[in-house]
């Protein structure tokens, strides 16, 4: 959703990094160029202005003016006040001291209000709790179908005794819902109300009626995040009608300019909660601010990428890989497979690799990704015998030709994998021995790639004959023994992506 902003700011800042010195002309050009970079993003007029004054304020100050590297230093402000302007701190569920907890899910019609009741779900349930849903909606045709088709792939209970399709009194459905969890012990309620095309009268009335018998511990208003400023009016004219206590994000992997995300909260002074992340029920995710800051600026979200590996990937399976890694064992067709099977768990790679620091360096390839080759893959590796699986070695023309036919490839496809997972195989025994993997296209980055031996020279007596070097640190090399002849100057830092040159200097 961010790539038209996060390509923008990116450019400003190359041309920031370039200079040794910032100018107060210097500062004016890269803020004008911020500001219509929001504006393009659809960002509301009020939040821009804001935004851009605190840059140029705190820019102006000494936290600037005494700084190392200036240019580091102002994308460092920027990046603080983005977060500002997201909310500052992660907001979390508060839950009631008395259960049950009652979530209230406002909005729209069309926002995604019961599907995202349902992500809900599903993320309280991995947390250990225990929610049932219930159908409020009772004027959308088949919202009441919707939503138990969605509690059963939440694998949550769902409270619905009106059919609906404008049948039912959703006040006497909330109050029956809520005295059946506490009966039932559900420690979580979660209310899928109506929603209108366009606010209302009607739907505002109904909607205080609900609130008041549900009494709600969090009111939740259900946006979704392509519909650009009329998402801020919208949830602008529910905070002021019904009183919201956060905000939920729907649709945030569209390809819309995401104003929606960086205007709602300073608008309505609410915290942006959760984001619905894509179709899927597992496409949720609590929203960090800082985070989010970060993947705009071409940071990447490391800390987000750990959290989803760490749902998905198998404990077990993960800890006997190590095992064998450590053990020295070879690692075979079948591991190279089921690595492959949980990284499929993980969602789309694109999205996964959009996360790590300087991506947008090469969006071209992410978007490249073809995500059919993983299946290709397990294809090819399911169509070999155990004995092939583990000794690749035996796998001769005929047997290559044999697999390409049972998996439907070509024995091209068989040949590039053999190879890759010879490569793969190569870095786990590198990893064993304690060595750094030489990753193929990262010899040239500082600290990576397999280190020629040092080699050791005779050390010359001092006194004639002994031609020190004027440089300091071949001298110090000299004096240590140390063979320095072959010693040629390198550029490694020139293909790093600029995020990491951020970090380590120009």
């Amino acid at each position: 959703m961010f790539n038209s902003l996060s390509d923008r700011l990116s450019i400003t800042f190359k041309q920031l990094r370039g200079k040794g010195r910032i100018t107060e002309s210097d500062l004016d050009e890269t803020i004008q160029e911020i500001r219509i970079a929001l504006l393009d993003a659809d960002v509301a007029l009020s939040v821009v202005r804001q935004f851009c004054e605190a840059i140029k304020v705190r820019s102006l100050g000494s936290e600037v003016s005494g700084s190392l590297n200036p240019a580091q230093q102002i994308i460092k402000i920027v990046n603080q006040e983005l977060v500002n302007v997201l909310g500052g701190q992660t907001r979390r569920l508060q839950l009631a001291k008395n259960p049950p907890t009652v979530i209230l899910l406002t909005g729209l019609q069309g926002a995604g209000k019961t599907t995202l009741a349902g992500k809900l779900a599903l993320h309280l349930r991995t947390a250990g709790h225990q929610p049932v849903l219930v159908a409020a909606d009772l004027q959308r045709p088949n919202a009441v179908d919707q939503l138990k088709i969605v509690g059963e792939q939440a694998n949550t209970l769902v409270f619905a005794p009106e059919p609906g399709n404008g049948v039912g009194d959703p006040v006497k459905v909330t109050r029956d819902a809520i005295a059946f969890a506490k009966q039932k012990l559900h420690d979580i309620v979660i209310v899928d109300t109506a929603g209108r095309l366009a606010i209302d009268k009607e739907l505002m009335d109904q909607l205080r009626k609900v609130k008041k018998e549900a009494n709600p511990t969090e009111t939740l208003l259900v946006i979704d995040a392509m519909t650009g400023q009329d998402a801020v009016n919208t949830a602008s004219a529910f905070a002021d009608e019904i009183g919201i206590d956060g905000v939920v994000l729907t649709k945030l992997d569209g390809d819309a300019r995401g104003g929606a995300a960086l205007s709602v909260t300073s608008v309505t002074g609410k915290p942006i909660m959760f984001a619905s992340t894509g179709e899927k029920l597992v496409d949720f995710e609590i929203f960090h601010p800082d985070r989010m800051a970060s993947r705009i600026l071409d940071m990447g979200d490391v800390l987000t990428l750990i959290e989803q590996a760490e749902k998905t990937f198998d404990q077990d399976e993960a800890a006997r890989l190590a095992k064998k890694v450590a053990t020295g064992e070879e690692f075979t067709l079948s591991d190279f497979m089921e690595q492959m099977k949980q990284l499929k768990k993980m969602g789309n790679l694109g999205k996964m690799l959009g996360m790590l620091p300087g991506a947008g360096e090469m969006k071209k390839q992410i978007e490249n990704i073809d995500e059919r080759e993983i299946d290709r893959v397990g294809a090819i590796i399911s169509s070999m015998t155990l004995a092939e699986r583990d000794d690749p070695k035996i796998l001769n023309g005929s047997r290559r030709a044999r697999i390409a036919r049972g998996s439907g490839t070509q024995v091209s496809d068989v040949n590039n994998l053999i190879e890759r997972f010879t490569n793969a195989a190569k870095m786990m025994k590198q990893m064993a021995k304690g060595g750094v993997p030489n990753v193929p296209g990262m010899q040239n980055m500082p600290g990576l790639g397999t280190p020629k031996p040092v080699q050791q020279k005779k050390q010359q007596k001092a006194g004639k004959g002994a031609k020190k070097s004027g440089n300091p640190a071949k001298r110090a090399a000299q004096e240590a023994g140390l063979d320095i002849s072959d010693a040629k100057p390198t550029n490694e830092l020139t293909s790093l992506p600029d995020a990491f040159k951020g970090f380590l200097g120009d």
